[in-house]
């Protein structure tokens, strides 16, 4: 049996009841967290407080090498975790494929994720948030101005009246940064107010955790601005009902004139 179990946001307690039961009765447990990390604990902590040990594994490990995952799965209960909810990332579900064709059973037991926390946090409806995107580093894309993938997805919301969540970028283990690094949202709003000066954005830092920050201003205010520890990330708010409007004022120190409320 494979068991995804998806850690929630914050820390070593932000996992469910049932994600927690399932860790602990585990024969062996592996985590990723290249596609997002628990800021408010280390692996050590983890174990120690689900008395466990984790193997955590790189992205090669994950997505090219996961044979002995598998093979271990074929005999044993083994627990497969990350971050927030674990099947958000595509990676994961390949490898819950990969394990199906070979005939071990899987289950998923869901977290938290940082797009409901967002619209939590936000006050925004769930349901009007359309596609999501990511903003890489600008080394990371390699391209001048913002990728075509960013770009694209904010016009085509906005031109629905929808909102968007940006992912910040986070680099574990690449070859350009001497250390984990994390895209924080003063840095994230100054590369889109190249393309968007006066843009409203909505910052959410530390989703999760005892402390999270919920602001909003125009992406060059933003750029300008300090948030703290990470994770964060930006949300541009599309057409807004006039209780989400009330939120953001209300939440994050939004200027309602400078909302667009339907």
């Amino acid at each position: 049996m494979l068991t995804f179990i998806g850690l929630g946001l914050y820390d070593e307690r932000s996992i469910t009841v049932e994600g927690q039961e399932a860790l602990r009765n585990a024969d062996r447990a592996y985590a990723e967290f290249y596609t997002s990390e628990l800021i408010g604990t280390t692996v050590a902590d983890l174990e120690s407080h689900h008395d466990v040990e984790i193997e955590v594994r790189d992205r090669a490990g994950v997505e090219q090498r996961p044979d002995d995952v598998l093979e271990a799965a074929a005999s044993e209960d083994v627990a497969f975790l990350t971050a927030g909810d674990t099947m958000i990332s595509t990676t994961h579900v390949d490898l819950r494929l990969r394990a199906h064709e070979r005939g071990i059973d899987t289950r998923v037991i869901h977290g938290v994720t940082a797009q409901t926390a967002t619209s939590s946090l936000t006050g925004l409806q769930n349901y009007r948030f359309g596609k999501a995107t990511t903003l890489p580093f600008p080394y990371a894309h390699g391209a001048d101005g913002l990728p075509a993938s960013v770009t694209d997805t904010i016009d085509d919301n906005r031109a629905d009246g929808l909102h968007t969540v940006v992912y910040l970028d986070i680099k574990v283990g690449h070859e350009r940064a001497e250390e984990d690094e994390y895209m924080t949202a003063d840095v994230g709003a100054a590369l889109l107010a190249d393309a968007y000066p006066d843009l409203v954005g909505v910052v959410v830092a530390r989703a999760g955790s005892p402390d999270p920050l919920v602001e909003a201003g125009t992406m060059s205010d933003l750029a300008d601005r300090e948030f703290g520890d990470p994770l964060h990330l930006l949300v541009v708010p599309g057409d807004c009902h006039h209780l989400e409007a009330d939120a953001l004022v209300e939440l994050a120190g939004a200027d309602r004139a400078a909302l667009d409320v339907v």
